[in-house]
């Protein structure tokens, strides 16, 4: 069995695909702690929050390696 070529051609619309994922997930969760913020924990909501943080990295690498592959 030989391994699939390695292709290439998709990567920047894949990686625009999951930058607006990962963005409407952090949307989402701001929604989520907006609305619910009287009925999570402390604990829940510093989770949230950190998990955002990691979203918005996340989608800084991808808008990166977007403008790297666009270049190519």
């Amino acid at each position: 069995m030989t391994p699939k070529p390695d292709n290439r051609e998709d990567n920047v619309e894949r990686l625009q695909q999951a930058v607006q994922n990962t963005e409407e997930n952090l949307h989402e969760a701001e929604d989520y702690l907006n609305e619910f913020a009287d009925e999570i924990s402390s604990g829940e909501r510093d989770a949230i929050q950190a998990k955002n943080e990691r979203r918005k990295n996340s989608m800084q690498s991808m808008k990166n390696e977007i403008r790297d592959e666009a270049n190519d």
